[in-house]
């Protein structure tokens, strides 16, 4: 248990059986009334976002989340495997939980899973990771860095759309939080 004077950004509550990590908080003192906190609360599971009031120093009940770095192994059907890098157990994660992420995950890839009670519950990527151009139309003459861009496909099966002179066989790097083209790697 855990006081609202103690919330932080990225902590996890546990709030009528479901988990919610704090993506914003505001401590409020009106000038009648008593204080309170305003948070904007994101559920871990789902990704939906709402807005909630506390009164200044209600208990809340937090959660236990471990955080631990692991290497991506291989995908078994739906599910992704990880071995965590310091025990080397493996854990299976089910797709939907990896998400988006796959689309920028290769194999001995390290990322971060959060876990509560043994439950996968998201998983981390590094901002940013170095996939190589396995197709994309060739470059005509006369295309410049500032004149558009045109979908490639990665390495991992996902399409970036990247400037015009990039060309099959070329590494680029690939924000992973929106798919944007960052680079060449």
């Amino acid at each position: 248990m855990a006081s609202t004077n103690d919330l932080k950004n990225g902590l996890v509550l546990n709030l009528d059986g479901e988990l919610w990590s704090v993506v914003e908080f505001q401590h409020v003192k009106p000038g009648k009334g008593g204080a309170f906190v305003r948070t904007t609360l994101k559920n871990v599971l789902s990704g939906k976002v709402v807005d909630k009031t506390f009164n200044a120093g209600t208990k809340v009940e937090t959660a236990t989340v471990d955080k631990r770095t692991m290497q991506y192994l291989y995908a078994d059907g739906e599910d992704y495997v990880f071995m965590d890098l310091e025990t080397f157990d493996q854990i299976t994660v089910p797709g939907g939980t990896v998400g988006e992420a796959a689309n920028y995950l290769l194999p001995e890839a390290e990322a971060t899973v959060a876990t509560h009670e043994g439950v996968p519950l998201y998983i981390e990527l590094p901002t940013s990771v170095v996939l190589e151009v396995t197709y994309t139309e060739p470059g005509l003459q006369g295309d410049r860095s500032t004149g558009g861009n045109k979908p490639a496909t990665v390495e991992t099966g996902a399409t970036v759309p990247v400037p015009l002179f990039i060309t099959t066989g070329e590494k680029i790097k690939v924000d992973t939080r929106d798919g944007r083209y960052l680079g060449r790697a």
